[in-house]
């Protein structure tokens, strides 16, 4: 992924150098991960220059219909979770702006990813036509994922589950790994799931986290 002085300048790359040292005392990414996050300008994913500032802050921020752009904390915090492999594929629920997204293939998976706000999904496919960021978004309803290209190595929720999407561990490879936060519409716990069978799966918590709710036949 390529971006020109114009769209990624001097001051943005600063701002950027500032907010992944912020991260790096926070011990919560690995290396690949922090990379990753330098090479991607997150202030291209707000609707709004003015906010160029803003989005090299650790916070979360609105993107319309209802929808934030999570902490760069936590983008940081789930993808370390899952262990992302290259050429690996990946289901993500909720690509907001598509940040999440671009970093997961700035680090070399395969990502089909799932949106159920029509203006986000229209504003983030043009971002990423215009950036040549490559990957498969959809506009649909997240649970019910994306079977035709299942089964995934790993999945990736970026909304608030208020219990384990049974669905979409059902489209999770047996190995595959699942974070989704789970609990209700104020407060989740991260949880990482490991998929060891066809039904059985081994499950680990991270900790308090906040997203907008994950709603089922809402599109």
């Amino acid at each position: 992924m390529e971006f020109s002085l114009k769209d990624d300048n001097y001051r943005t790359k600063g701002l950027r150098q500032r907010l992944i040292k912020e991260l790096e005392t926070k011990n919560i990414a690995s290396k690949q991960v922090l990379n990753a996050m330098l090479a991607i300008p997150r202030h291209l994913f707000f609707s709004d220059p003015i906010f160029v500032e803003k989005a090299y802050e650790n916070m979360a921020f609105q993107i319309g219909a209802g929808q934030t752009i999570s902490h760069p904390s936590t983008v940081a915090f789930q993808t370390t979770l899952l262990d992302l492999q290259k050429k690996e594929k990946v289901l993500e629920i909720g690509t907001g702006s598509g940040y999440q997204t671009a970093i997961l293939v700035c680090l070399g998976a395969k990502v089909y990813s799932i949106e159920r706000q029509h203006s986000l999904f229209v504003k983030t496919k043009q971002i990423f036509n215009q950036y040549q960021i490559t990957a498969d978004l959809n506009y649909g309803d997240g649970f019910l994922g994306k079977p035709i290209y299942a089964p995934y190595d790993k999945m990736i929720i970026t909304c608030g589950a208020s219990t384990l999407p049974i669905s979409l561990l059902a489209q999770l490879k047996v190995g595959g790994i699942m974070i989704v936060p789970i609990g209700n519409e104020k407060t989740q716990i991260m949880h990482k799931i490991i998929k060891t069978s066809e039904n059985e799966w081994t499950e680990e918590q991270f900790g308090s986290f906040s997203f907008v709710p994950m709603l089922e036949d809402k599109v």
